[in-house]
């Protein structure tokens, strides 16, 4: 992620993008399913949820750090990017025992392409640069949508293509808002969004953890 991307106010499309954000996180905050670990389960099967929690809170976590370093052209930019896609590769490895190894890395490099592409906006949305938003839009979004047809894939029955797409879209849409409020100066409100942004995160790793537990119910006896 380049440090030197001037600072500049995002067009109106990606602030769209923002304001509609903020509409359906208020329409879906509260409406999730109980969690997981609301559940009686197996220590194995609360050993899993567990590690998937804290997988997905990293991602969320260094997500947000990098956000805020690149808008702020701090020195570590670097590598707090190179920490966020290292847990792209955690997420995938913690796959693999269900999956695979080629699905896991498969996963993993969709993952990483979705870091990727969100860097690429956000240098986009920092430089004004109208077309450049659409293109990386379109590019983000292209790939959250892979991501959410890979995992329906992975297990049909219990992660529905509809579930994992408006799963994947949430997050997405949060990730724009968060980008915008920082480029806005709008710090207040990225911290409130802060906490419903890994609300979801959360929801979306227990979505993910249920959905192998009931697939593979032996692994967790």
């Amino acid at each position: 992620m380049p440090s030197t991307v001037r600072i500049g106010r995002p067009r109106h499309a990606l602030v769209a993008i923002a304001a509609m954000a903020t509409l359906a996180i208020a329409a879906v905050v509260g409406t999730s399913a109980a969690p997981a670990h609301e559940r009686t389960l197996t220590p194995k099967a609360l050993a899993f949820h567990d590690g998937m929690r804290a997988l997905w809170q990293s991602h969320g976590a260094w997500t947000e750090r990098a956000i805020v370093d690149f808008v702020g052209g701090l020195p570590d930019t670097q590598l707090a990017v190179a920490r966020l896609l290292k847990n792209q590769t955690e997420i995938g490895n913690a796959v693999k025992p269900f999956y695979g190894r080629k699905a896991g890395n498969a996963l993993t490099t969709l993952l990483k392409g979705h870091i990727n592409a969100a860097v690429a906006l956000l240098a986009a949305a920092k430089s004004g640069d109208s077309a450049a938003i659409a293109t990386a839009r379109a590019t983000f979004y292209a790939n959250g949508d892979r991501i959410a047809r890979f995992l329906h894939a992975a297990n049909p029955q219990h992660w529905p293509v509809r579930a994992m797409r408006r799963m994947m879209r949430m997050h997405l849409d949060q990730v724009v808002a968060l980008a915008v409020d920082q480029l806005q100066g709008r710090y207040a409100a990225a911290v409130r969004l802060y906490d419903v942004y890994i609300a979801h995160i959360l929801d979306m790793a227990d979505m993910l953890s249920t959905g192998i537990m009931q697939q593979f119910p032996a692994r967790f006896r």
